[in-house]
């Protein structure tokens, strides 16, 4: 694998993995001040309007769009014409961002009932609509920090802006800590209980956090020679309308995918306390998912779309390989773990304070169905930009709506039936469905789309290995059974996530699935 693309997937799944655990970090503390209640519901969905949009502009459409013309015009033209490029497409997206913006703010009551019809007539629905007002600018901040964070990483810098998302979380674990310790400070919301008081905290971190998250990548970006602050009016450029004409199905797309959580977070809301739930366990799955699905995004498009113009098909077949390699290795594995002892995981993280043993019964139910979809959501990130990096967007809109039946199919159908529980098994099965769409639609692209050998080899070696650690470590949790009930459960979490990476890893090596020769050396080229 090329260097580059190594150290790539190491920095980016490397800070990665820093902010999924500040991650954790914040929700402990959610969970003990707020557990499931109404602040808390109010919270999620506050929080979580500003990053479907994010994901929608951001991460789907615009990124998707942006990143391999930046890059093609990298390589052709150089940094200077590239960033040109940048500083137009930053011009037009302050422009409508800020407009969006200030209708989202007004419209909030609106947007809570879309997201969450449940809520109506609840107070669940006037704290949301409080806290979606507040959170809402942060889709500006975080989008504008998405468009530096590509240039930087089309250019080969990934430092910044792998590091960029844990500065939200620590801006959250921060917030919650002055409260935990002077509430006093923070009599100016005049809060009456102290889940609102944390509530409020929460809501208000989210734009400071974009602000930080936004100079941390812009600084970086001046600091590399990108002046990326536009020298003019916004202009509709041949290359902006190239832009716009990619990434109207791209956006489309996300749209889709952002209505596929819609439906299950309306599902959830007419359940008391589905929406916290189907939240944590959310936030558990999103781990690996964020190690190995963001690292892979964010490191494999940029480099596919300098391949695809250079012809090199080879190099396009050896990326894609070694991207679905790493991604297996990684996943499978947690996705195992995940399925075998939810219920410890969650126990551990989070029952505590105002999250009880219900709580963690049911929050480890919605864990399970997640895990069963983590292997395509990860995959979900190894096939799409095949397609990105020829300015093909249009397929996966087609296939996305496809996947959006399926998950209203699922969630809308099944809920009468099960409950909330159809809500989290609806995106799993539109995951899948996804996948298999990509994976034969990737097909009529010949040989850059298929794995090579080695990768086929190594895939079911990963599955039997991850099986057997499986098995290891439902028999190291029942020997562990009894630290668990006491106070020693942190340690013992330790010991059992420790003993399923150690075997884990050694299985792999036993079957041929990984070479610790290849993984060292990768390191020092990394170094």
């Amino acid at each position: 694998m090329p260097p580059r693309l190594i150290k790539g997937f190491l920095t980016v799944g490397g800070w990665t993995l820093l902010s999924r655990i500040l991650g954790f970090v914040r929700d402990i503390l959610i969970a003990r001040f707020l557990g499931t209640g109404a602040a808390a519901e109010a919270f999620f969905v506050a929080f979580s309007l500003p990053n479907m949009f994010r994901r929608f502009f951001a991460e789907g459409a615009f990124n998707m769009a942006f990143v391999p013309l930046y890059a093609k015009k990298l390589e052709a033209g150089g940094p200077d014409e590239a960033d040109a490029f940048a500083r137009d497409a930053v011009a037009g997206m302050v422009i409508i961002l800020t407009l969006f913006s200030v209708l989202g703010i007004l419209f909030m009551p609106g947007l809570v009932l879309a997201m969450a019809s449940g809520f109506a007539e609840d107070e669940r629905f006037t704290l949301a609509v409080i806290y979606g007002r507040i959170a809402f600018p942060y889709i500006l901040l975080i989008s504008l920090a998405a468009l530096v964070s590509g240039v930087l990483n089309s250019n080969g810098r990934f430092l910044a802006a792998a590091a960029a998302p844990a500065l939200l979380n620590v801006v959250f674990i921060a917030a919650m800590t002055v409260v935990w310790v002077r509430p006093d400070l923070w009599d100016w919301l005049e809060a009456p209980t102290q889940a609102r008081l944390v509530g409020q905290t929460l809501t208000w971190s989210v734009p400071v956090g974009g602000l930080v998250q936004l100079g941390l990548v812009w600084g970086a970006a001046a600091r590399a020679g990108h002046r990326l602050w536009p020298r003019h009016r916004p202009r509709m450029t041949p290359d902006l309308k190239r832009l716009l004409v990619i990434a109207a199905p791209a956006a489309l797309a996300g749209g889709v995918v952002q209505v596929n959580l819609l439906v299950g977070r309306q599902v959830a809301s007419y359940f008391d306390g589905a929406v916290a739930w189907l939240n944590y366990a959310d936030r558990l799955y999103q781990l690996p998912l964020g190690v190995v699905g963001i690292a892979i995004g964010v490191v494999l498009l940029p480099d596919l779309a300098r391949r695809v113009r250079a012809d090199d098909r080879a190099g396009q077949r050896d990326a894609y390989s070694r991207a679905f390699e790493f991604s297996w290795l990684l996943t499978i594995p947690s996705a195992v773990a995940l399925l075998v002892v939810p219920s410890l995981l969650v126990y551990v993280l989070f029952e505590r304070g105002a999250f009880d043993a219900d709580d963690t019964a049911r929050t480890a139910i919605a864990l399970m169905i997640y895990a069963l979809g983590l292997p395509a959501f990860v995959l979900q990130k190894v096939l799409q930009p095949l397609y990105f990096a020829r300015e093909d967007t249009r397929r996966p809109l087609n296939y996305a709506m496809v996947s959006l039946v399926v998950n209203a199919v699922v969630a809308v159908g099944l809920a009468p039936v099960i409950g909330w529980p159809a809500a989290a098994l609806g995106t799993t099965f539109a995951a899948w469905a996804m996948v298999v769409l990509l994976w034969r639609g990737a097909r009529t692209l010949g040989d850059v789309a298929k794995l090579d050998p080695r990768a086929r080899s190594r895939g079911w070696r990963i599955i039997l290995a991850a099986v057997l650690m499986g098995a290891v470590l439902w028999i190291t949790a029942q020997i562990l059974n009894p630290m668990f009930g006491g106070s020693w459960r942190g340690l013992a979490l330790a010991l059992l996530v420790g003993t399923g990476m150690l075997s884990y890893f050694g299985f792999a090596q036993m079957l041929g699935a990984v070479k610790m020769s290849e993984l060292r050396g990768a390191l020092r080229r990394q170094r």
